[in-house]
């Protein structure tokens, strides 16, 4: 491994750690306003509600640490095969308060591991496609995964069409690209070629073997 090799493996390193804090800091900020409450308020009202936000902003970090632990994570050894059971459930976890309803729709297997965690980062750049909510619909069928969301003001962002289509992003990646990106050498690792095609209220993100995508 080269100087340069090292140097881009530790910044990809420190980009993807970027992210997961990214995800949890909310929550866990929210739960430490909810015991800054409990700590200074005698208020039985206040007290019930801080309770509450610290109940379901635990709730939140757990679900966001078991999607990224099953996404990002080592999840076991190189070999290992995941349940696509259990990535079903971290998603149903990972949306619970959110506006989007889940409709999965995969087979009760195992399946290696970077497949499974392939189809978990198609969610999460399916769901940055319907801010406000609607409906994520998840199929998997042989090698091919395709997850349709749908809502209003569903859309696919400019950056997410550069990066498939291999341009880097003007500024270099960032805390918020880094998981794209990682989505794109999951594919490549797996022999996919990953598309993101806009409809009218509606986005696809797909992952196909590459004979099938350039038929």
């Amino acid at each position: 491994m080269t100087t340069d090799d090292s140097s881009s493996h530790l910044e990809f390193a420190a980009l993807m750690c970027s992210r997961l804090c990214h995800d949890v800091i909310g929550p866990v900020g929210a739960i430490i306003n909810g015991l800054e409450v409990l700590d200074d308020d005698d208020d039985e009202e206040m007290r019930k509600v801080a309770f509450d936000l610290i109940r379901k902003s635990a709730n939140q970090a757990s679900a966001k640490l078991q999607l990224c632990r099953l996404a990002f994570g080592a999840a076991g050894s190189a070999s290992a095969d995941l349940d696509l059971g259990d990535a079903e459930q971290v998603v149903r976890s990972f949306i619970a308060d959110s506006k989007v309803v889940l409709d999965w729709s995969a087979p009760h297997e195992t399946r290696p591991k970077n497949q499974v965690k392939l189809l978990l980062n198609l969610v999460l750049i399916a769901l940055g496609g319907i801010p406000r909510g609607g409906t994520l619909t998840v199929v998997l069928s042989g090698n091919a995964m395709n997850v349709r969301a749908e809502g209003e003001g569903a859309k696919v962002s400019q950056e997410v069409s550069s990066m498939i289509a291999g341009e880097v992003p003007e500024d270099g990646l960032d805390a918020r690209s880094i998981q794209l990106q990682y989505s794109l050498d999951l594919a490549n690792s797996l022999g996919l070629a990953l598309a993101a095609v806009p409809h009218e209220g509606a986005l696809e993100v797909t992952a196909t073997p590459r004979a099938v995508a350039a038929a």
